[in-house]
């Protein structure tokens, strides 16, 4: 056993923080820590299981990862790529989004990751913004990509691991013509790793830029509300992309990081009975499960026995019913916990440690300062409502906003992380989530912000304006609401292009559910769009 926990396991939160400090290395690079230290310690280890969407089963180990993830970084550095360049990285959870990923950190490359789900206009604005000189992705992928590369000057080279067009350049072909090892680059904590894209309520999406140490930063978190992972037997999945926070450093790396056998499988829809199977199958024992595909799960009529240690949840609110069904189901408590992408794993529960209370998304985890600040940036006293707020220390703490310093400073008040999301603590420490301070619509667990998909809207020849809003929904937590001022041809065949729009050109997951045309929009004075007026109407 070569990787011990951060959190040292105790009966006392309180002591657990009191205890705990960060790890504090001069020299940290990922592909160190989630793969190479296994390689040499324990090379025939089991890092990865593939479940094909065929349903055959693969089985990696570390030294496996160690010597392909090598020899595609030395295909990458081939094709130019450098330190600090971007590789883009636009797969389902696979394999060769793994090697993806150590092959960049190898090299010093910041990865993009990117939801397979994103539509040509999506997709541009992130490639575009964040500078990707390369992108992998696959044949179902490969056809939105070719069909905007001309978009893309600094686009240089695009790698597909199965179906090869368009010049793009085939994954395996060019790792098996590259050496198996590479040194590794000498970077620190704080050297930039990934950008995480994240959307707000104004503006196009921010690209949240995390470095290295984001891995340690969330090990606490995913240690305490998977009972202190690793024990032995454990077995992680989750059918959360690897794209987002919640798959990535949530599931992937911790999983790798400990030496707890990753499942990988990503179902093209998210199906509550195939779930269960997965799970009874694979032999899991640790999961992610955000709340929205609980609830679908909840559904099955006959659900199978599981064998599951630790079941985390977060994204959206769990619910009291939804706790007791995952007691008498999944046979564990649910472990509810919050953050964002700029700062994820911040609040969580362990119950082995403390009972949750209902409505609770959890305690301050060991090494997070959690406060509630007024609008002036005062820390408010237990029981006051305000906005939730991170004290800067934490290492999951974004490095900053992609090239946007200005945003990056907006959104801290002194020392603490403004989250924009509203909420309470009580006198024992207990934090519970109120309501969003700005507009962003919490939809199965994604956060999507409702420009991107207006600026979508009103690029159609017949939309004059229009507001998209999140409208409570008893599965997805809110759906999307979109309000169109028409210029002309208002009616159902608009409303169902409109739609089919934003599914094409940014994501399925963002589309508006329905369409309500109005004569106008409410307004402030300086001319923005009052959201939540329209949010009160429904």
């Amino acid at each position: 056993m070569i990787s011990r926990p951060l959190v040292t396991p105790g009966r006392d939160w309180a002591e657990m923080r009191a205890g705990f400090s960060w790890p504090r290395p001069a020299w940290f690079n990922l592909a160190e820590v989630l793969c190479d230290r296994w390689a040499r310690a324990e090379p025939e280890r089991r890092a990865l299981t593939y479940l094909r969407p065929d349903g055959e089963v693969r089985h990696y180990n570390y030294i496996q990862l160690a010597r392909a993830s090598s020899r595609f970084a030395n295909a990458l550095a081939g094709h130019g790529l450098k330190r600090g360049d971007r590789v883009a990285l636009l797969l389902p959870q696979t394999p060769e989004a793994v090697l993806t990923h150590l092959a960049a950190y190898r090299l010093g490359a910041v990865v993009v990751p990117l939801f397979t789900l994103f539509g040509a206009d999506g997709l541009q604005f992130r490639l575009a913004d964040s500078g990707a000189r390369m992108l992998v992705t696959d044949g179902a992928n490969l056809p939105k990509v070719l069909g905007i590369r001309d978009q893309l000057p600094a686009l240089e080279a695009v790698f597909s691991i199965d179906t090869r067009e368009g010049g793009a350049h085939g994954f395996w072909q060019e790792l098996g013509k590259a050496a198996d090892t590479c040194p590794l680059a000498d970077t620190t904590p704080d050297d930039p790793a990934f950008i995480s894209y994240t959307s707000g309520t104004t503006g196009p999406p921010k690209g949240a830029l995390h470095g290295h140490r984001v891995l340690l930063g969330h090990l606490p978190g995913v240690e305490t509300h998977h009972n202190f992972l690793p024990q032995k037997g454990d077995c992680m999945w989750t059918p959360a992309d690897w794209a987002w926070m919640g798959g990535l450093t949530n599931v992937m790396m911790p999983a790798l990081y400990h030496g707890v056998p990753l499942i990988a499988h990503r179902m093209a829809k998210f199906d509550p009975e195939a779930a269960f199977a997965l799970m009874r199958d694979m032999g899991v024992r640790n999961t992610f499960l955000p709340p929205t595909a609980l609830k679908l799960m909840r559904s099955v009529a006959k659900p199978p026995k599981l064998n599951l240690r630790s079941v985390g949840s977060g994204g959206e609110a769990l619910g009291a019913g939804l706790a007791d069904w995952g007691r008498a189901v999944l046979g564990t408590t649910i472990n509810e916990f919050y953050g964002q992408t700029e700062c994820n794993l911040v609040l969580g529960n362990s119950h082995t440690v403390f009972a949750p209370r209902p409505g609770s998304t959890g305690r301050a985890v060991p090494g997070s300062d959690v406060a509630i600040l007024n609008a002036a940036g005062a820390v408010l006293s237990a029981g006051q409502s305000g906005e939730i707020a991170v004290k800067r220390g934490a290492l999951q703490m974004f490095l900053g906003y992609w090239n946007q310093p200005e945003k990056t400073a907006a959104k801290f008040s002194g020392d603490w992380m403004r989250t924009g999301d509203e909420g309470r603590m009580d006198s024992e420490g207990y934090f519970f989530f109120e309501s969003r301070s700005d507009d962003v619509i919490t939809s199965s667990g994604y956060r999507i912000g409702p420009s991107e998909i207006e600026d979508c809207l009103t690029g159609h020849d017949d939309v004059e304006m229009a507001a998209v809003v999140g409208v409570p929904d008893p599965v997805r937590t809110e759906i999307v609401k979109a309000y169109v001022v028409a210029r002309r041809n208002a009616g159902d065949a608009l409303a169902a292009a409109l739609i089919a729009r934003v599914r094409l050109r940014i994501s399925p997951h963002v589309a508006p559910r329905t369409v309500e045309f109005v004569e106008s929009l409410p307004m402030t004075a300086t001319g923005k769009i009052m959201r939540r007026e329209l949010k009160a109407r429904g």
